[in-house]
């Protein structure tokens, strides 16, 4: 059939829009990729087999459909043949459950489409740098495209005895967003969006207005399809929809349906404004988003161009975007004789009309590389065109030779991408569309852009220049067992390897800060790229290092900070701290500025300074030490240390207090300051002794003129603080005496009593 005209719909007007996007609404930004693609285990992979313009179609793998084919009785158009060729991955039934908590039983009950899903959240928040584990009990969404129960249709084939306890959940298509929200501990909307070929790309757009709306704080979105049972491709065939040669030929002149692909990808989402404050890699930026759908056309199946070219427009307008700034396109791009025709009508429409003659729109498909991922189709697009953007480069679109002749390509103003190049307009912002259409007539259409481009900061941490020549470094690596140990250390040792451009220290910093810490753990420490590699090495190969130290963790420990009172002061303190991370140093200024009205002399200058005498000043030691707390604390928070208990010992008390929220930093440097200057003013001759006794037995004894107990550590413990002579003949006198109250052999006598 073919699609009615599109004048009888009304078309949407369009506004005047700025083409750097700020009348859009609020951006949001890509921060964590994932994928299993034909050919492609992971991001990388799949940017160098689109860069490289390689073809991951291939026959169907042996051990998939291993029943009967069907006769020619039953199939007398040869429909079963169309179905041998296809995208696919190298093992589908690979899964480590004891990782995600989940027993054999059940991991074996359970659809592999769940299992590949927690298998991407997983790589997805660890690429953007999220340990997992601190999301629990967040507001973090799940939504996940799928279209297919083909692992239920395999179950069920065994009859009633494979039915069990763990196959409602093992099976309901739902469960494959809940499982990733449960095994995280996720709080936020969690859901299985089928919207058939258009599901992924729906599914991040829900995740879009779900952060937008503020139900949301961070999303993880994408898509997942496995093709595992016959009848699904058969069904795929008879319909009418896949390609007799075993490939997608977008646009061509001989496209003739499409060829399946299965994997799956998931991107992690946060606004715009909150990941440029958290200093977060940002891959790319979603600037709008739209769904319609096709309404009544002369078959649920038919496209509608009008409907399509609506949902461009409708999410350029959200971008705040106009037509003309546009420069490349991931096209739905299936291959069919219907399809191709109206996606390119469309598009011609909405934005190939508005561009001069001579800079037609560059247009591709991955489903040339990969096959059609059907429900996962979208998210493969984005993919793609994220990936474009990271390395600045257009990657060709395959099976191109003659234009079809159902697409006017320079009427509609639109070229496909055939060859690996830079951007049309690279100079430009780097703006790009990604559409997915859905065979009852859901269509969806996102706007990327490349991210603002920003001063480098410090603003996570320890600073992205190697360290110096002679420091030592500690990349920490742990994993849940042994196996596993090994092999991520030769994983991360090819890694090395393989790009030296690798920095040490930024290496050693998202080991320690975006990494979960599991039971077996090890630690390399050296001082070179030589000596780091080879405790690699021999942790990989189970050998012994001179650089390797290896452990099991039987807990994780709760955490908890101290902060020391007078007499940890020493000159100099801070200062490398101070020149190495800008954390610290930043903070350190802060709280500086806050005292100094207070000082005669910049506390900075004093702490950096050589002269011990004057550092130990009650008025410089107290302020010190304060400042040396609070930026330490802030430089340990950027590196993910956070304490479960906060402590502190004299002016650590006030310290303590700050980091506990209790005083804000302005209230706490008055204090402080107010403290070390009354403090100043005592005069000298004091000294404090700890004594081993009871309140009740001390008391008759003092000279509450000359002494008193300063502190009671325990109900046999008390510290005596007074004047020096009359302190220290109070002690000697329990000494001599030869009671059980035998006094501390640590008095020593200080400038100012403390």
């Amino acid at each position: 059939m073919e699609p009615r005209s599109d004048s009888s719909l009304p078309r949407r007007t369009e506004p005047v829009r700025q083409p750097d996007g700020t009348d859009g609404d609020r951006p949001i930004a890509v921060i964590g990729l994932s994928c299993r693609l034909p050919g492609a285990q992971d991001t990388a992979a799949f940017w160098q087999l689109l860069r490289d313009g390689t073809d991951a179609v291939s026959d169907v793998p042996a051990d998939r459909w291993t029943g009967e084919a069907p006769t020619a009785e039953d199939d007398p158009d040869g429909d079963w043949d169309r179905t041998r060729r296809g995208g696919f991955l190298d093992r589908v039934d690979g899964f480590d459950p004891a990782f995600f908590g989940i027993s054999p039983r059940e991991a074996a009950a359970m659809d592999p489409q769940q299992r590949l899903v927690l298998e991407l959240g997983w790589e997805a928040l660890e690429d953007a740098g999220i340990v997992p584990a601190r999301l629990a009990g967040s507001r973090t969404g799940v939504f996940v495209g799928a279209i297919w129960d083909d692992y239920a249709k395999l179950l069920h084939a065994y009859g009633f005895q494979a039915v069990g306890r763990h196959s409602v959940t093992g099976l309901h298509r739902s469960v494959i967003a809940n499982r990733l929200s449960y095994a995280l501990g996720l709080r936020g909307p969690s859901m299985t969006v089928d919207t058939a070929q258009s599901s992924a790309l729906v599914a991040v757009h829900l995740a879009v207005d779900s952060l937008r709306s503020g139900a949301t704080d961070l999303a993880i979105a994408g898509g997942v399809n496995l093709n595992l049972a016959p009848e699904s491709a058969l069904g795929a065939s008879r319909f009418g929809g896949l390609s007799p040669d075993g490939r997608c030929y977008t646009f061509d002149a001989r496209a003739n349906g499409y060829v399946r692909g299965e994997g799956g990808g998931l991107v992690v989402l946060k606004p715009l404004d909150q990941a440029l404050r958290d200093g977060d890699d940002i891959v790319c930026v979603i600037r709008g988003s739209a769904v319609n759908n096709d309404g009544a056309t002369d078959g649920l199946t038919v496209p509608s161009a009008a409907a399509q070219a609506d949902v461009v427009r409708a999410a350029h307008e959200q971008a705040g975007i106009t037509p003309d700034a546009v420069q490349y396109v991931e096209l739905h791009g299936t291959g069919t004789p219907v399809g191709d025709p109206v996606e390119a009508a469309a598009l011609g429409e909405a934005i190939g009309r508005h561009r001069p003659a001579d800079h037609p729109l560059a247009v591709g498909s991955a489903k040339t590389n990969v096959g059609h991922l059907e429900g996962a189709a979208g998210i493969v697009g984005l993919l793609k065109v994220a990936l474009s953007i990271r390395h600045r480069r257009l990657p060709p679109s395959l099976n191109y030779a003659t234009p079809n002749p159902a697409i006017p390509l320079d009427e509609l103003r639109l070229r496909v991408q055939t060859g690996l190049t830079t951007w049309p307009q690279p100079r430009k912002r780097l703006i790009a569309g990604v559409s997915s259409f859905g065979m009852g007539g859901t269509n969806c259409h996102v706007v990327l852009t490349e991210a603002p481009r920003r001063r480098p900061t410090a603003a996570t941490g320890a600073t992205r220049t190697s360290p110096s020549a002679g420091r030592p470094l500690s990349w920490l690596v742990s994993a849940r067992g042994e196996v596993s140990l090994r092999a991520q250390a030769a994983r991360l040792a090819q890694r090395v390897r393989t790009a030296p451009e690798t920095d040490l220290l930024d290496l050693a910093s998202s080991l320690t800060t975006t990494r979960s810490a599991f039971e077996n753990r090890a630690g390399i420490v050296g001082t070179s790229r030589e000596e780091l590699l080879d405790g690699l090495t021999a942790l990989a190969s189970g050998d012994q290092a001179p650089h390797l130290l290896r452990g099991t963790a039987v807990e994780t420990p709760r955490v908890a900070f101290l902060f020391s009172g007078q007499g940890s002061q020493r000159a100099g303190m801070g200062r490398e701290l101070y020149d190495t991370y800008p954390v610290f140093a930043q903070a350190l200024d802060e709280v500086c500025a806050l005292l100094d009205p207070h000082l005669e002399l910049p506390l900075r200058d004093v702490m950096f300074g050589e002269d011990a005498d004057l550092l130990g000043q009650t008025l410089y030691t107290q302020t010190a030490l304060f400042a040396f707390h609070t930026a330490l604390f802030k430089l340990l928070d950027s590196f993910g240390v956070r304490p479960d208990f906060l402590a502190g010992h004299s002016i650590g008390e006030i310290s303590a207090a700050h980091a506990a929220g209790v005083l804000t930093l302005e209230d706490a440097a008055k204090l402080v300051s107010a403290r070390a200057r009354l403090m100043q003013q005592l005069p000298t001759g004091g000294t404090m002794i700890a004594v081993e006794a009871t309140e009740t037995e001390i008391l008759p004894g003092l000279d509450d003129d000359r002494v008193s107990i300063a502190a009671i550590n325990s109900p046999t413990s008390l510290v005596l603080s007074g004047d020096h002579n009359t302190v220290t003949q109070l002690a000697q006198h329990w000494k001599n005496k030869g009671d059980a109250y035998d006094a501390s052999t640590s008095a020593t006598p200080s400038t100012h009593p403390t």
